[in-house]
C-alpha cells in the first residue's frame, strides 16, 4: 500500500480523544484505528503484535543482520484533538499545488498571505481538510510514515536493519495515554516520536508545563442594595487576568519565550473559574510565572477578603533536553542519517510537549521528528505528501545497519 493511500484511510477513522472521560483510552473509537493497525502489522509479518486494554499497539520487526546495533523504537499517537471535530473527515488531495490561496468550506481559506510557508510548497501534493474538521495529520501522518517504513523493510529483505520496535498510543492530545506505556516491555535503547511538523526538524527541547486553576468566590446580592456588599467574582476574574504580565501571552511569544495562556473564564457574580496553562523551556522562569500567580492571589485576597481567590497549581510534563544532552546518541544518529539522505537537520524547540518528554523522563530517550504536517488542531491543517515521503526515508535510514 502506498503512503498516501494509508494516510487517507487512517484520517477517515474518527479517533477524537476526550478530556471529559476518566479512563484510558478516553474514547473507545480509538480502538477502531488500533484494530486496523493490528491487522496490517500482522499482514506485514511483524512479531509480537499486541493491542493492550489501554489501546496501545506494539509490534516488533527483528533484525535481519548479524551486526550488532541498537534496538530503536518509533512511536506515533492514534488520537486527534478533542477541541475540534475529527468526525467525518473528508481529505482533499491537491496535486501540483499552484501556489495560490486554497478555499475550503465554512469560509476557511489557506491564505498565502497568512501562511507564507505555502510558497515553498508550490508544485507539491497537499492534503487538506474540507474546512469542517481537522485533518488528523497530527498524528496519523506519523502513523502512516512508520507503517510505510515497515513495509519498505518487509519488501526489501536484503536491506539490513536493526531491531525495530513500533508503538501506536492513545490520548496524546490530552496528555494521558503514554502513562500506560510499558517502557521495559517495549525494550528499545532509544526511540523517536514521529509527531512534529516540518520534515527536517529534530525536537529534543520542549516546554516545562504547569496548569493553574483559579477559583473565585464572590458575594451575590441584589444590585439595588449592593453598595459595600457585593463581591463580583467575574470582575475579580478579569482583574486577575489583567494583573498578569501583558506580553507573556502566546500571541506575543515565540522560540524559547514562555507564556501564560488563559484557556477559559466562566462564572457569574457569585463564583468564577479561570484555567491557565503556563509554559517555559527554562524551569526557573516557569517558577517565576507560578510565583506571579500566587502573588496576585495574595494581593486580591488582601483587597477583597481572605480566601476570595484560590490558586491551584499543578505541574505537568518537563523539558527533556537536559536528559537527552547527557546521552545524545539518538540525536547523533538522526542527524547523521538525515544527512545521508540529503537533509540538514534543524534543532527546533517544541512550543508544546510530546509523549517523548514523558518517556525520556521515565528512562527512554525519545526526541521528536517531523511528519510533513502543518497547522495542526484546526480546519487549516494540511500535510505535504513529499515531506511525508522524506520523513519515511529518514526513519528508514535511521533503522538501517551500516
Amino acid at each position: 500500500m502506498k503512503l498516501l493511500d494509508r494516510f487517507l484511510n487512517y484520517v477517515k477513522i474518527d479517533t477524537m480523544s476526550s478530556e471529559e472521560a476518566n479512563q484510558t483510552p478516553s474514547t473507545e473509537k480509538q480502538f477502531d484505528l488500533a484494530n486496523v493497525l493490528v491487522k496490517e502489522l500482522k499482514e506485514l509479518g511483524l512479531k509480537n503484535v499486541e493491542l493492550s486494554k489501554e489501546c496501545v499497539v506494539t509490534a516488533f520487526l527483528p533484525t535481519n543482520s548479524k551486526k550488532k546495533d541498537y534496538t530503536i523504537g518509533f512511536i506515533a499517537h492514534l488520537d486527534t484533538i478533542p477541541g475540534f471535530s475529527g468526525t467525518n473527515v473528508k481529505p482533499n488531495v491537491i496535486k501540483d499545488y499552484d501556489g495560490s490561496d486554497i478555499k475550503l468550506k465554512n469560509n476557511v481559506v489557506l491564505s498565502v498571505k497568512q501562511f507564507d510557508f505555502l510558497a515553498k510548497l508550490k508544485g507539491k501534493t497537499l492534503i487538506t481538510t474540507d474546512g469542517t474538521t481537522v485533518l488528523g495529520a497530527d498524528d496519523k501522518a506519523g502513523v502512516a510514515i512508520i507503517m510505510d517504513m515497515l513495509q519498505y523493510f518487509v519488501n526489501n529483505p536484503e536491506i539490513e536493519h536493526t531491531n525495530i520496535k513500533v508503538a501506536f498510543t492513545p490520548d496524546e492530545e490530552i496528555g494521558g495515554g503514554i502513562e500506560k506505556f510499558d517502557i521495559n516491555k517495549f525494550g528499545a535503547d532509544f526511540a523517536y516520536t514521529v509527531d512534529g511538523e516540518i520534515y527536517d526538524e529534530i525536537n529534543f527541547e520542549c516546554f516545562n508545563a504547569c496548569s493553574a486553576m483559579i477559583h473565585i468566590t464572590g458575594l451575590d446580592i441584589h444590585p439595588g442594595s449592593a453598595k459595600n456588599q457585593m463581591i463580583n467574582a467575574v470582575d475579580i476574574a478579569t482583574e486577575f487576568n489583567q494583573m498578569l504580565p501583558a506580553k507573556e501571552k502566546p500571541m506575543y511569544t515565540d522560540g524559547y519565550e514562555g507564556f501564560n495562556h488563559l484557556c477559559y473564564l466562566k462564572g457569574e457574580v457569585g463564583y468564577a473559574d479561570l484555567m491557565y496553562i503556563l509554559r517555559n523551556h527554562d524551569e526557573n522562569k516557569l517558577n517565576k510565572q507560578k510565583e506571579d500567580f500566587v502573588k496576585i492571589q495574595d494581593k486580591l485576597n488582601k483587597k477583597y477578603g481572605k480566601d476570595v481567590v484560590e490558586v491551584e497549581l499543578k505541574d505537568g510534563y518537563r523539558n527533556m533536553a537536559s536528559i537527552i544532552k547527557k546521552d545524545p546518541k539518538c540525536i547523533d544518529r538522526a542527524t547523521t542519517r538525515m544527512a545521508d539522505v540529503g537533509v540538514k537537520a534543524r534543532y527546533v524547540p517544541i512550543r508544546g510537549g510530546t509523549d517523548g518528554a514523558n518517556l525520556t523522563l521515565r528512562g527512554l530517550n525519545t526526541p521528536n521528528l517531523g511528519t510533513g504536517g502543518y497547522n495542526c488542531h484546526g480546519p487549516y491543517e494540511f500535510a505535504c505528501l513529499e515531506e511525508m515521503q522524506k520523513v519515511s526515508e529518514i526513519i528508514t535510514e535511521i533503522a538501517k545497519i551500516k
